[in-house]
């Protein structure tokens, strides 16, 4: 689903509000930047029954370019891990 699909599937699950389009659009940027904030800031984002969003860090490694073979040394980064709340994985 893109975003744009996302917007579309909620403005119609509550068409009864009558909430424009642009309106839902900018809801949904400002719920999806307030979950990045609140990653960086406390490293973890919860939402019940969805799952957690938390940074994980990868060590430094040893990597290999494909084209050359030659070994390349990969540095230690940080990324966004997301753990699957038990309700939602037994739905899928």
């Amino acid at each position: 689903m893109t975003k744009a699909e996302l917007v579309e599937k909620v403005v119609q699950d509550i068409a009864h509000r009558e909430l424009s389009k642009a309106a839902v659009n900018e809801v949904v940027d400002c719920v999806f930047d307030n979950i990045a904030k609140a990653v960086r800031k406390d490293k973890r984002f919860t939402y019940p029954g969805f799952g957690t969003f938390s940074v994980r860090t990868r060590k430094a490694r040893v990597g290999r370019n494909p084209q050359t073979g030659e070994e390349i040394r990969i540095k230690a980064s940080k990324t966004v891990g997301f753990k699957p709340a038990p309700v939602l994985k037994e739905s899928l």
